[in-house]
């Protein structure tokens, strides 16, 4: 059994809305961790109808359990009616509840109650390499990191399945958008533009829409949780730095399925962009499950010239990602031109090599070791 590190030590006072892409575990999370709890289902059709139609019956029911007893509902955002009956069981009997989704959006756009800052919010992620026993990275770049995927021999099949119901669940459903085919295509031009910095005139030229269209499209994926904005690092005391974001998609299995990218070779530039994004994938994740107030971002300079994949904090940590099992000087180029700017910053690469070592001031790690230190605590200390 795996063992999550999504904390849910603050259920003890309060209530959780939990949030994470499809497929993230989050089901199955919470009924391992609270085996005995009143759960509600909403992704079974006879309990999604009998709420439906009279949403007080779940007042009814929740009044013969123990004040301040907890209970989860599962896909709530499908019924935001709901809300408004635990807004006043927690108000009335203190009860807590997890309230379980994929996203907030359809919640937000229909105006339902959310609870007025009396629940916190948390995100399950993917899988984490912390989180894996004997964690195989070259799998983890090629199958990304959902549970059902990574665990596959062959996850082809799961992940047209995923985007397939993305579309469908997500999209459709909700009618998000007008023109199905021009977002369907987006999707595959925005996995183009993965890792890099976004350029929407360009993006919106591939895909046959306006900027505007463009821009709501990744409001769209930032809002179901399945992309993610990277900003730049903007303190720039010398050098002019660019300032547009690069995009990430919630997982590097998807991005490659997008791409179609398959049974990714190291020394290839194909792998390179995938251990990339897995590795920022887990600089996300890490980050948010420690609550840490250290955000991440980039930085490039406007003519160019240098680039460091990652920057922790105020210029903490400047992070390379090289799959490369030689690091070479011309690997630290953007991290030594950080440094002139923040004499302060740790310089680190993240690497294919297979020892440690520590190279004109620069650590180099292998990946698995990086890896394993960030979960342990002994790169980014929990704060």
């Amino acid at each position: 059994m795996l063992h999550r590190l999504l904390s849910f030590n603050d259920i003890e006072c309060d209530s959780i809305f939990l949030w994470g892409p499809r497929q993230t575990g989050k089901s199955t999370l919470l009924k391992q961790l609270f085996p005995e709890t009143p759960y509600y289902d909403l992704l079974k059709s006879d309990v999604y109808s009998k709420y439906r139609l009279q949403p007080s019956l779940f007042r009814d029911e929740c009044m013969m359990l123990d004040e301040g007893a907890l209970v989860i509902i599962d896909e709530v955002q499908k019924i935001p009616a709901l809300l408004d009956e635990v807004h006043w069981l927690m108000s009335n009997r203190n009860m807590r509840f997890i309230l379980c989704g994929s996203s907030a959006r359809k919640l937000k756009r229909t105006g339902a109650n959310l609870l007025g800052g009396r629940a916190i919010r948390k995100v399950l992620h993917p899988l984490v390499s912390g989180e894996i026993p004997d964690f195989d990275l070259d799998k983890a770049v090629n199958h990304g990191m959902l549970p059902r995927h990574y665990l596959a021999e062959n996850p082809q099949k799961r992940l047209l399945a995923y985007i397939g119901d993305y579309i469908q669940q997500e999209i459709i459903a909700e009618a998000l958008v007008r023109n199905l085919d021009s977002f369907t295509r987006f999707l595959e031009v925005a996995a183009l533009s993965d890792s890099e910095m976004v350029n929407y005139t360009k993006i919106a030229t591939e895909c046959g829409v306006s900027s505007k269209t463009v821009k709501e499209y990744f409001s769209i994926l930032e809002e179901t949780l399945v992309g993610t904005f990277v900003p730049a690092y903007t303190k720039a005391p010398k050098r002019k730095v660019q300032l547009s974001p690069k995009f990430y998609y919630f997982d590097v299995g998807v991005t490659n399925h997008l791409l179609r990218r398959e049974r990714l070779k190291r020394g290839t530039a194909e792998y390179g962009h995938a251990f990339e994004h897995l590795i920022i994938q887990e600089l996300i994740a890490y980050l948010d499950y420690t609550e840490s107030k250290k955000r991440l971002t980039f930085w490039h300079t406007l003519n160019n010239a240098y680039e460091v994949d990652a920057i922790i904090g105020d210029a903490e940590f400047a992070i390379e990602i090289k799959s490369s099992p030689s690091i070479v000087s011309s690997h630290l180029k953007g991290l030594k031109a950080f440094k002139e700017e923040h004499p302060d910053c740790r310089l680190i690469v993240v690497s294919l090599e297979e020892k440690p070592r520590l190279f004109n001031g620069v650590e180099v790690w292998p990946a698995t070791d990086f890896l394993q230190r960030l979960w342990n605590g002994k790169i980014i200390i929990p704060t």
